[in-house]
């Protein structure tokens, strides 16, 4: 212990500032791999935003790990809490994105298998939905594969399906 540190310092074993250390060089390199809009959402310090831009640039291995070492030095200065917080709201919205796309492409590939049942279900769960014109996409897209033509009919459905559950 030097008399330069601080008495929560002393506190903490050298292994878990190192590993604390460790865990903000990781966000560092993770923020460096956000577009620059997201990363200027951020508040980061001029510097720091500056230095995860460089490392994005380099090349060379031995730069990079250098990079990232000055990125968890500059890490170790701003309180990490918020970076984290915004970072967690970040993938929240994109998981959800995820999950509503996934639920359209389930209602597309449950109407391309059965259309008749399925169709009856997505009207009664989503009223607005138009009748004629999902009867009309579903149509075109059996003479499509009948004939074994591109599927504009499932794309066209897809994009349909996106409209109506946004």
């Amino acid at each position: 212990m030097t008399s330069e540190e601080s008495p929560e310092q002393q506190l903490i074993s050298k292994s878990a500032r190192k590993r604390e250390a460790t865990s903000l060089q990781e966000l560092g390199v993770q923020l460096a791999g956000l577009p620059d809009a997201e990363m200027g959402q951020l508040d980061l310090p001029e510097n720091l935003v500056t230095a995860l831009k460089a490392l994005r640039r380099l090349s060379s291995r031995g730069a990079q790990v250098r990079q990232r070492q000055y990125i968890g030095k500059l890490m170790r200065t701003i309180d990490a809490e918020p970076v984290l917080a915004k970072l967690s709201e970040r993938k929240r919205k994109h998981d959800m994105e995820i999950r509503h796309f996934q639920r359209i492409e389930q209602w597309r590939d449950r109407l391309l298998a059965e259309p008749a049942g399925t169709l009856q279900e997505l009207l009664r769960e989503h009223p607005r939905a138009d009748s004629a014109h999902l009867t009309k996409l579903l149509a075109k897209i059996d003479r499509e594969r009948t004939e074994q033509r591109s599927p504009a009919g499932t794309r066209e459905l897809f994009a349909y399906l996106r409209q109506l559950m946004a």
